[in-house]
């Protein structure tokens, strides 16, 4: 569906948006199929200036987590995004491929009770720097900090930190190289 791109943004006809707390920056844009997702008592959804969310990709937050996206970020297809626990937060300029996934939070899964009646905990949710690229299928894990310009390749699952500027792939992710300045 085309439609003309507002200051107000866009928000596709078949995107659900639930919640009190969602706030979208101007010309942002919410594809088809996406679903915004505010668990009441929860934290905040918040979309920066500029950014857009893609199709058929889902954003949720519960228990106080929030989920932040800073300005010129886009999100491809099929995306999770789940801040049930610990903040997400997406920085600046950040490109995330279509099939990455987000999980700010975990299970318990202590052996006397039950895994689905134990409570959630977070290591500090996770943090996306500027200027990040995660290539397709990325997993990003709760404690993790991605640095400033790094990029993520495809597949890899963040467990741990990861540089600023520093290439990662694998599963665990692991730094493999360098970004370097683009020779004239």
């Amino acid at each position: 569906m085309l439609a003309a791109m507002s200051e107000k943004g866009f928000v596709a006809y078949s995107a659900k948006l639930f919640g009190q707390h969602i706030e979208l920056g101007k010309y942002s844009f919410i594809g088809d199929g996406v679903v915004l997702y505010q668990n009441p008592g929860s934290g905040k959804i918040m979309l920066g200036e500029k950014s857009s969310i893609n199709q058929t990709c889902i954003v949720e937050t519960g228990e106080g987590g929030s989920v932040i996206i800073g300005s010129g970020s886009h999100i491809q297809p099929n995306c999770q995004l789940s801040a049930y626990k610990g903040d997400l937060v997406i920085g600046n300029a950040v490109q995330i491929a279509p099939n990455c996934a987000f999980y700010p939070y975990n299970h318990g899964f202590a052996t006397d009770k039950p895994i689905m009646q134990q409570a959630l905990s977070s290591k500090g949710g996770i943090v996306i720097e500027d200027d990040v690229w995660l290539s397709y299928g990325v997993v990003v894990l709760d404690g993790v900090t991605i640095g400033k310009g790094a990029v993520i390749g495809a597949g890899a699952v963040v467990a741990r930190d990861v540089p600023a500027g520093a290439i990662a792939a694998g599963i665990p992710a692991r730094v493999i190289g360098q970004r370097q300045k683009q020779s004239d």
